[in-house]
């Protein structure tokens, strides 16, 4: 299984980047075996991306091409999100407008949310912030149901090593890794019905702004 895993955040030593280290780290398997699949992840970055603008196909940025052919062929997302005022950081909002504006990486696509915050509750609404939004038509995401993850006070939550020192978080990790597998492993059987691949060729670039071509 090859998995892309995502922090969403612009800051330097961020502790959702731990987070998802940890996650890399942790579960990547080199070969399939008794625990599982084959394993391998690819860490993308968010943080450069241009301010999202509705402009024509030609004129999407390449990294945003990247990110998107990245997740396509990918067999499932994991996002680390910190949470600002109740909800996901702007830049992680950014990157999901340009990945549902005229490509749909997403689409039938499995997800796991994680979070991590220096207070009590452990980023609890910007994960229901972000499950709303990849519930979105335009990105129309399959996100691991009952699966909340919350590393709360995440400065004191990893020893030096960047592992996470509480055991029953550690345990309580690996069992929703294990959920999110046998998850993304069952998602890859379901393919868009024939009206749903119609209906999402409706959601196209659309540079003049009198087109009567329905748009974003």
């Amino acid at each position: 299984m090859k998995f892309v895993a995502i922090a969403g955040t612009n800051k330097t030593g961020s502790t959702n980047r731990k987070l998802i280290d940890y996650i890399t780290d942790r579960y990547r398997r080199s070969e399939a075996g008794e625990d599982g699949p084959e394993v391998s992840f690819e860490t993308l970055d968010i943080a450069g991306l241009p301010i999202f603008s509705k402009v024509a196909e030609e004129e999407v940025p390449p990294q945003v091409k990247d990110l998107a052919a990245a997740i396509e062929s990918s067999d499932g997302v994991v996002f680390a999100t910190p949470e600002y005022d109740h909800a996901v950081p702007a830049v992680l909002m950014n990157a999901l407008a340009w990945l549902s504006y005229g490509i749909h990486p997403f689409y039938n696509k499995s997800v796991m949310i994680v979070g991590a915050s220096y207070g009590n509750l452990g980023t609890s609404r910007a994960q229901l912030h972000l499950r709303r939004i990849l519930d979105a038509p335009e990105l129309h995401a399959f996100v691991l149901p009952s699966s909340e993850f919350l590393v709360d006070h995440s400065l004191q939550a990893f020893d030096d090593d960047g592992n996470l020192i509480d055991s029953g978080q550690v345990a309580k990790l690996d069992s929703l890794f294990r959920s999110f597998l046998e998850f993304a492993q069952a998602s890859k059987a379901v393919t868009p019905r024939a009206y749903e691949k119609e209906e999402m060729k409706r959601y196209v670039y659309v540079s003049d702004p009198d087109s009567p071509v329905y748009g974003r």
